[in-house]
C-alpha cells in the first residue's frame, strides 16, 4: 500500500482521541446545532423481550418504516417497526432464538455484538447472508458463565453494515446479574444518529463521509431528540448506555449529579470507579450508577476528534474534513425534583475479574490497521502496490497490508489457548477494533492505567499508535471477524478473519 501524500493527509485530516476514563473538570456545555427536529418529550425505553424458561425466542423483521423523529416523518429502517429495536433480556445459560426476516432491498444477517457464543451455523456467524425476502433462523446459546452485561444487535453483511446501522437497525441486549444491583430504576439508552433529506429520507453519503466515517446531523437517544428524564432526589438509577453510532464517538459528561463506572462492554467493575466522563468508541457500552441530586442536568457529548493528522500537519489545516464533531451535543436532560427516596442499599462488591497475565501465552501476532491510496487504473496496472492518480485513485483501508477477503484466513489460532495480539495502527485516524465471540484484555494501553484487569470487546487503537491485548480463544472452535468499527471502514475492507482450530 503506498503511503499518503501530503495532499491526500490534507484531504483527510483528523483530530486526536482522549483517554477512555478521565477525572478533572474542563467541561463542554454548548451544543450541537439539530435545526428542523424537536426535542424534549419524556424518554421512552425500547419493548423488552424477556427468557421464559431459559429460552428467548422472538420473531425479528428488518424492513423499511416510517417513523416520527424529532417531529419529522422520517423514512428509516427498523428491527420490528421500532428505532430502536426491541430490548433482549436474557440470563447466563439461556438460549436466545430468533426468526429473522429480511424485508429490505439489500442482503443483511444478525451480528450479537459482545456475546461470547457459537460463531458458526446458526450461531453468530458473520458470513451468513439473508436475500430480500428470505428468513433465517437463528440461535445463540450462552454459556452458564457468561459475563453480565449490556450488548447489542445489529446487522453484519460485509458492504452494507455502515448503511444498515446508520439507517435504524439496532438493538440492545441485556445480561442479567447473578446477583442484582440494588437502584431505584435501569434504563436502556441507545444512542445513535441521523442524517436525513428535506423530504425525511436517508440522505446520501459522499464518498469522502464513507473515508471518513459518517457522522448523522442530529444524534438521537432511543430514537428521540433530547428527551426528558424524570427522578428523585437521592435515589440510585443504573444506565445502560450502548454507542450504536456508525462512526461517533461518544464523550460522555454529566454535570451536578455523582457518577460511576460500573462495567465497560461487559462483566462489571469490583468496586464501581467515581468518574467526570467517559469515552465511548463506535461499538462500545457502559453501565453508570448515578446517585441523583435535586436540579436539572444534561448529560452531554463532548467534542471527539478521531485522529492526529491536524497536529501532525501543524494545526489548522483540515478545514471541514476533520472526522469528528466540533460541537458539544446535549443527549438528554434529567429533571430530579420532589421529595427525597429512602438512602439505597450498599452496591455489592463484583467478583474478581480474571487476568490472563498470570497464564501461558501460546502465540504472538502484530495487526496493522492501515489507509493508503490504491490505483484502479494506470499503465502498469497498479493497485495496492502503485499510488494511482486522478478520478480512479481510491482509499484503501487494510489489515496487515489486506482488504477483507471472506475466504482467506488471516489468523489462524489454537482453541483452548491465550494469544497476545498487538494491535497497531499506522494511519493518521483513530481505529476502534473489535474481535467477535472473544473479548479482549488490554495489557497495554500507551500511559493509560492497566493495571487492574481491564476487559473489553471494542478497543480503541489510536493514530499511530498500538494497544497490546491478550485474549483466550475458549468455549468455541470456529471461525470468525475482528474489524474497525468505523462501520464504513469495515465496509471498505478493514476486516479480516480469524479461526480457532482445535489442536
Amino acid at each position: 500500500m503506498s503511503p499518503l501524500t501530503r495532499r491526500q493527509l490534507l484531504a483527510l485530516g483528523a483530530a486526536g482521541a482522549g483517554a477512555t476514563i478521565v477525572g478533572g473538570a474542563g467541561l463542554w456545555w454548548t451544543t450541537s446545532s439539530s435545526r428542523g427536529y424537536m426535542g424534549g418529550q419524556d424518554l421512552i425505553e425500547p419493548q423488552v423481550l424477556s427468557s421464559r424458561d431459559r429460552v428467548l425466542a422472538l420473531d425479528l423483521e428488518a424492513a423499511p418504516t416510517r417513523i416520527q423523529v424529532g417531529g419529522r416523518e422520517a423514512s428509516v429502517q427498523t428491527f420490528n417497526g421500532s428505532l430502536p429495536g426491541p430490548t433482549l433480556r436474557v440470563a447466563p445459560g439461556d438460549t436466545i432464538r430468533v426468526a429473522m426476516t429480511n424485508r429490505l432491498e439489500a442482503p443483511t444477517n444478525l451480528h450479537v455484538h459482545g456475546l461470547h457464543v457459537c460463531p458458526e451455523g446458526n450461531g453468530d456467524n458473520p458470513f451468513l447472508s439473508i436475500a430480500p425476502g428470505e428468513s433465517f433462523d437463528y440461535e445463540f446459546v450462552l454459556p452458564e458463565d457468561h459475563l453480565p452485561g449490556t450488548y447489542w444487535y445489529h446487522p453484519h453483511r460485509h458492504g452494507h453494515v455502515a448503511d444498515q446501522v446508520a439507517a435504524g437497525l439496532y438493538g440492545a441486549i441485556i445480561v442479567e446479574d447473578t446477583e442484582p444491583v440494588p437502584v431505584a430504576r435501569e434504563r436502556v439508552l441507545v444512542v445513535s444518529d441521523l442524517s436525513l433529506d428535506a423530504s425525511g429520507n436517508l440522505a446520501e453519503i459522499d464518498r469522502m463521509q464513507q473515508m471518513m466515517g459518517r457522522e448523522g446531523e442530529v444524534v438521537l437517544v432511543n430514537g428521540q431528540v433530547r428527551p426528558r428524564l424524570t427522578a428523585a432526589p437521592e435515589e440510585r438509577e443504573r444506565w445502560r448506555i450502548v454507542n450504536a453510532c456508525p462512526s461517533r464517538y461518544l464523550r460522555l459528561q454529566l454535570e451536578g449529579q455523582q457518577v460511576r463506572l460500573l462495567s465497560r462492554d461487559l462483566g462489571r467493575l469490583p468496586v464501581p470507579e467515581e468518574i467526570t466522563e467517559v469515552l465511548l468508541a463506535p461499538g462500545n457500552r457502559v453501565e453508570l450508577l448515578i446517585e441523583t441530586t435535586e436540579g436539572s442536568a444534561v448529560l452531554v457529548a463532548a467534542p471527539v476528534g478521531r485522529g492526529g493528522m491536524d497536529s501532525m500537519m501543524g494545526g489548522g489545516m483540515m478545514g471541514d474534513n476533520n472526522p469528528g464533531n466540533d460541537d458539544a451535543t446535549e443527549l438528554f436532560t434529567l429533571e430530579v425534583t420532589g421529595d427525597a427516596a429512602q438512602t439505597p442499599q450498599p452496591v455489592p462488591a463484583g467478583p474478581a475479574l480474571r487476568d490472563l497475565r498470570g497464564e501461558p501465552v501460546a502465540g504472538r501476532k502484530t495487526l496493522d490497521f492501515a489507509m493508503g491510496m490504491a490505483g484502479s487504473m494506470g499503465g502498469d496496472g497498479a493497485t495496492m502496490g502503485g499510488m494511482g492518480s486522478g478520478e480512479n485513485s481510491v482509499m484503501a483501508f487494510t489489515i496487515n497490508g489486506q482488504e477483507f477477503d471472506p475466504e482467506r484466513t488471516d489468523a489462524p489460532v489454537t482453541a483452548g489457548t491465550v494469544e497476545e495480539w498487538t494491535l497497531t495502527n499506522s494511519s493518521p485516524m483513530d481505529h476502534p477494533v473489535h474481535l467477535h465471540v472473544w473479548p479482549m484484555q488490554i495489557i497495554d494501553d500507551g500511559d493509560r492505567d492497566v493495571s487492574e484487569p481491564r476487559w473489553q470487546d471494542v478497543v480503541n487503537v489510536p493514530a499511530r499508535g498500538q494497544v497490546k491485548v491478550l485474549i483466550a480463544f475458549e468455549d468455541f472452535p470456529g471461525r470468525t471477524v475482528y474489524h474497525c468499527h468505523i462501520l464504513d471502514h469495515e465496509d471498505q475492507g478493514m476486516m479480516g478473519t480469524v479461526e480457532a482450530r482445535r489442536g
